[in-house]
């Protein structure tokens, strides 16, 4: 497997530093330009050599963490993952199955938002809708296919993707809004921060086409949110796409998840402190960055903390003196 790594301002003076890589996602979903900024921050503030990788998103970067990870080398695999991945993964279920991850939450970003995108000419309307179309659920084995696929089984019993839909791909999200701009794509799934930047682009190029990007609503009370929420308690909402985002014709109620910034449990108390310090001291860099990061403030970074997966001390520290853990 092969990663694209960005090294932000590495110099001599962080050789001696551990070695923090960030997982992030694909280049076109704010995971990527989240962990980039992140990682320029703290090499600004001197206190990790750090590095932002692409990556194929939470199950991924959640792999690396386990597995990838040497404290004996100061090497630290951290990453951005949403929340029902990284209780999958801290329980050991699913592809986590018998070998569970190592993780601890450093804080909580913002939250992630279920698209399922198409356009208004398509026909689409609900979930059921997508049966006999060309659809994409995302990078192959990920979360948000997962999701999808789990939405999708809700919606037609004995679902299978490569039976139910006309076409199957498995790509990315820049990938994927390409595709459906040039119309060799019906819909796709995605869950990405308001807005992401390809859905952005996207909703424009179908614009200067004389068409409208449309995003079917999932609705708390439908069948298929519902059974995404009892998979994932106290993990997955529901909230709004405001039909100014993407200059939809209407808002969309959706499925929400707080994402969150994870660390192996073994990365040492004094640099996690570090890490959450300097990156809660600069964020007017991280907000400039990217317009999702505006809901990165203290009293969200601790809004995970009633979950299953663990905060690190280093982090629950930093909080502590901020006043925001009580």
């Amino acid at each position: 497997m092969r990663w694209l790594v960005v090294v932000v301002g590495l110099g001599m003076a962080l050789a001696q530093k551990p070695q923090v890589l960030i997982g992030t996602g694909g280049v076109g979903g704010v995971y990527f330009y989240y962990g980039t900024a992140v990682a320029e921050i703290l090499n600004k503030a001197g206190v990790v050599q750090a590095q932002a990788m692409q990556s194929g998103g939470s199950i991924e970067n959640l792999m690396l963490l386990r597995d990838r990870t040497d404290p004996a080398r100061g090497v630290y695999y951290c990453g951005t993952v949403l929340p029902d991945a990284a209780l999958m993964a801290y329980q050991g279920e699913e592809r986590f199955q018998g070998r569970p991850a190592p993780l601890r939450i450093l804080f909580t970003m913002y939250p992630n938002y279920f698209h399922v995108v198409t356009t208004e000419d398509s026909g689409i309307r609900v979930l059921q809708d997508l049966r006999g179309k060309r659809v994409s659920t995302e990078v192959a084995g990920g979360i948000i296919e997962y999701e999808a696929r789990t939405l999708m089984a809700a919606a037609i019993p004995g679902f299978d993707p490569r039976l139910h839909f006309a076409k199957w791909e498995r790509v990315r999200v820049a990938e994927s809004a390409q595709m459906l701009s040039e119309g060799n794509l019906d819909a796709f799934f995605w869950s990405g921060g308001l807005p992401t930047g390809s859905i952005l682009e996207l909703a424009g190029s179908l614009a200067r086409k004389g068409k409208r990007l449309f995003l079917v609503p999932l609705p708390k009370e439908s069948t298929p949110v519902q059974v995404l929420m009892r998979r994932f308690p106290g993990v997955v909402d529901t909230g709004v796409i405001p039909k100014g985002v993407y200059n939809t014709r209407y808002d969309t109620p959706t499925l929400t998840f707080w994402n969150a910034f994870v660390c192996p449990a073994s990365l040492p108390e004094e640099v996690a402190y570090a890490m959450v310090k300097a990156v809660f001291e600069n964020l007017q860099g991280l907000y400039a960055a990217v317009a999702p990061a505006r809901d990165t403030t203290l009293e969200n970074a601790v809004r995970s903390r009633g979950g299953k997966v663990p905060y690190h001390e280093g982090a629950v520290r930093y909080f502590r003196e901020r006043g925001v853990w009580r």
